[in-house]
């Protein structure tokens, strides 16, 4: 079996999803290219285990200071080169084609009428799940964004729809728990501003990851309780093991790892983005997590002081979808896709949550 991944480059999270589903698909004697969009290949890291992918432009937003730049957004998307890509990628080699929210293969497969998965948090926002920020626009993108013939929404709880655990990442057990450890990966927000925000509390010890100018690295070096760390994959996973809590946007693969490690969380949802907001909601209504609409002193005090994290152990989600794609697809995809799901919540061992 051949296979096109298509991957939603934008962010960091859908890319950690491809590579465990990239270890899984491998298992299973999968031959697999794959194709990233969304943002320019010179700022793509440790991507060596995707071998000679491609990548192109797709469609992709701006942010400034932790919102949404609508203006920008539209001025930095390039509609005619998205058509273009979409008409000329040659499908006929593949026998299946899964996309991430990548909208290049996903309409390539629709036009071309190739049998098409998609997997990803997004499609679970087509079920009964809590959302914030919703109105027609929204509904109406992540229909169309990337569509498929079969989609795998993916969320930290079932919400008693058809739905799967989220992909998270294994970690090796590290072999103790700095309590007073916390990484911040604020990726949408100003790095001044998150230096700011955490620089009060010396009582902890603060792993920023970022791209940092070489003055902001100067300007914080007196701080002795921040480290400012580069992007790193390796580096990420290994203070994420051995952390007690975690910051950052509300995005939703960084969120599972931390929930499926046991760390507590404070997000920051990105202004103006609805899969955020629903993300912040979700994780308050589980008792996951905390949110804040700004970078609040006031809220950080109290998560830092009181809130304690609820570890969620998932399943092997990529090995499951990997053995449904060779073993489990049925003419009746829907009735096959429910069966995969009460499958794997079968399988977890959730805390008390409500």
């Amino acid at each position: 079996m051949k296979i096109l991944y298509g991957v939603q480059a934008t962010g960091n999270g859908h890319i950690t999803r491809a590579r465990a589903m990239n270890k899984a698909l491998k298992q299973k004697g999968i031959d697999v290219d794959y194709l990233f969009s969304g943002r320019e290949k010179q700022l793509l890291f440790d991507m060596e285990e995707f071998g000679h992918f491609r990548c192109c432009q797709g469609l992709t937003f701006a942010t400034k200071a932790g919102s949404v730049q609508i203006f920008e957004t539209m001025k930095k998307n390039n509609l005619m080169q998205l058509y273009r890509d979409i008409q000329s990628l040659d499908l006929d080699q593949y026998d299946l084609i899964l996309t991430d929210f990548e909208p290049i293969s996903a309409w390539a497969a629709k036009k071309q009428y190739k049998k098409s998965i998609a997997l990803g948090h997004q499609y679970a926002f087509e079920h009964n799940i809590p959302k914030a920020g919703e109105n027609f626009l929204t509904r109406f993108f992540m229909k169309h964004f990337a569509p498929a013939t079969i989609k795998l929404g993916l969320h930290w709880h079932h919400f008693d729809q058809p739905i799967l655990p989220p992909i998270a990442e294994t970690h090796p057990e590290p072999a103790s728990i700095v309590s007073n450890k916390i990484v911040v990966y604020l990726g949408f927000e100003n790095p001044e501003d998150t230096i700011s925000f955490i620089e009060p509390f010396s009582h902890y010890q603060f792993y920023v990851y970022g791209n940092f100018s070489q003055q902001l690295v100067t300007d914080s070096s007196h701080l002795t309780h921040i480290t400012l760390c580069p992007l790193s994959r390796e580096g990420f996973k290994a203070d994420l093991a051995n952390c007690n809590g975690v910051i950052t946007n509300a995005g939703f693969e960084l969120g599972s790892e931390a929930i499926h490690l046991g760390k507590k969380l404070l997000v920051k949802p990105l202004k103006g983005q609805m899969e955020q907001l629903s993300n912040a909601v979700a994780l308050e209504k589980l008792g996951l997590g905390t949110s804040m609409t700004t970078l609040d002193f006031a809220v950080l005090k109290n998560w830092l002081a009181n809130f304690e994290g609820k570890r969620i152990t998932y399943p092997d989600v990529p090995a499951a979808i990997a053995d449904w794609i060779v073993n489990g697809l049925e003419e009746d995809d829907w009735v096959s896709n429910q069966t995969l799901a009460t499958n794997l919540w079968n399988r977890v061992e959730l805390p008390d949550i409500i």
